[in-house]
């Protein structure tokens, strides 16, 4: 396997596209939801299982990627899982009923759950640390924007041309992904022949797949709390059962050594808690403009346009800050100039002029920006190459797991905030919106003080200070 001397910008603009289109099809039905139900004749809160099976089978099947990269070569299943992803986008459009809808979608979160990680893989194993801030730029930026378009988006596609769009615009994007995929992932692979750890797979497909169900079921409107304990209660069992194995296993499904390394702990540990509030942040923005403050769905759409607007806006500036002033300052101040924004909105009321509560979700986009870009890149900072496709695997099952919690988390912080602000006041129905942005502030010290437990000069190679 060669290293090239500089980053192969093509090969990390193609990945990024991908991770776009992975990430956006996690969320984007949600809004086109009412227009597909009427389709299919269900209820609209019916649709929300088609979205899960797309999040739980991504969750399911990261971590056997890393398997299937080190045994068949990163670019043949980085190509399988475009095409595999592609066509269950087409699939999905021409699905007649929900049934189908959620066998699709469930294809199509396999297609996702190889395509992710194992194409940023194939960035990592082409470049030098130097390049790594560069490259983890490129790959940061569908996280930031895809949860803020993706309601946008579905929206609009689901009221002009119809529903099946939000899968269609997948193909020629697919197409074009595969294509230059042929001309621009290395075709050089080092091979592993080890088998698969089908105990170790079960084990964690089966606490993930828990987990995720017993979260959602906790923030869902309508709460069985016999299933969500007995959900919860089995991700742990299992879980632990799976740390046991992984811990024993001579080639286990998922690498826990990088955890031992300070700067991939902090990036996906304390980072794991960052992603989970930030992802939860639009979600908490949208209930409280529509439901707290009773304004459409596209006014509020329009106004978190103002997060988009400030990710893009500071995106070039993320790499210089981190340059200048190291990972675990930028890590620090982005999560504590976060809380003080969520904390400033938990004041905002419907009286709050409108301008002002867009510099704030400006603001709030300014240092997501900033924190995702700290986080991507530092968890790789120290990792060896020994360690690269192990690290990347575990990387990208944390991380799914905290992105696919954020929205479960926020609707429960709703529920438990609403409670408390009815008690309170029972006339102010937006109290409790307001102070569920509190209690983001605070959780976003969790990750701040881990954070700031890392030496000065944590990732200094890949910040290269001067």
């Amino acid at each position: 396997m060669t290293r090239s001397a500089t980053l192969n910008r093509p090969l990390a603009l193609l990945v990024a596209a991908t991770f776009f289109m992975e990430n956006l099809d996690g969320t984007i039905i949600q809004t086109a939801a009412p227009a597909m139900a009427l389709d299919f004749g269900v209820r609209a809160v019916d649709i929300n299982i088609a979205m899960t099976a797309y999040l739980l089978t991504l969750a399911i099947g990261i971590p056997v990627s890393g398997w299937l990269a080190d045994r068949f070569g990163t670019r043949r299943i980085f190509m399988l899982a475009i095409v595999i992803f592609t066509l269950a986008s087409a699939l999905c459009a021409l699905s007649a009923t929900l049934p189908m809808l959620v066998v699709m979608r469930v294809l199509q979160g396999i297609g996702g759950a190889m395509m992710v990680p194992v194409g940023r893989l194939a960035v990592l194993r082409s470049i030098e640390k130097r390049d790594l801030l560069d490259a983890m730029a490129y790959l940061t930026w569908p996280a930031l924007l895809a949860p803020v378009l993706a309601p946008v988006i579905g929206g609009v596609l689901a009221d002009t041309v119809g529903w099946h769009w939000i899968f269609l615009i997948n193909i020629p994007i697919g197409v074009v992904a595969f294509v230059a995929a042929v001309k621009l992932v290395p075709a050089v692979d080092t091979i592993a022949r080890h088998r698969l750890d089908w105990a170790g797979f079960v084990l964690v497909g089966v606490a993930l797949a828990a987990l995720v169900l017993g979260m959602e079921q906790l923030g869902g409107s309508r709460t069985d709390g016999m299933w969500a304990a007995g959900m919860l209660t089995l991700a742990v069992v299992a879980g632990v059962c799976a740390v046991v194995r992984l811990r024993r296993a001579v080639h286990p499904l998922l690498d826990l050594s990088a955890l031992g390394i300070a700067t991939f702990r902090v990036g996906n540990v304390g980072g794991g808690v960052y992603r989970l509030v930030i992802g939860a942040a639009p979600f908490l923005f949208v209930l409280l403009f529509q439901s707290g403050f009773g304004w459409s769905a596209s006014q509020a759409g329009l106004l978190v346009m103002a997060v988009f607007v400030g990710n893009v806006v500071i995106k070039p500036a993320t790499s210089p800050l981190i340059r200048r002033f190291g990972f675990r300052a930028v890590i620090v101040w982005s999560n504590l100039c976060g809380a003080v924004v969520f904390s400033l909105c938990a004041f905002v009321d419907s009286s709050t002029p409108v301008a002002l509560i867009a510099v704030l979700l400006f603001l709030s986009g300014v240092f997501r920006s900033i924190g995702f870009s700290g986080y991507n890149s530092v968890q790789f900072a120290d990792v060896p190459a020994s360690l690269t496709s192990g690290a990347n695997t575990l990387a990208s099952t944390l991380q799914q797991v905290a992105v696919g919690l954020g929205i479960a988390v926020a609707a429960l912080i709703v529920r438990a905030t609403t409670a408390g602000a009815s008690l309170v006041d029972p006339g102010a129905s937006e109290l409790g919106y307001r102070w569920a942005f509190a209690v983001l502030a605070v959780l976003l010290l969790v990750p701040a003080v881990e954070a700031w437990r890392m030496s000065a000069h944590a990732g200094a190679e890949v910040a290269a200070r001067r």
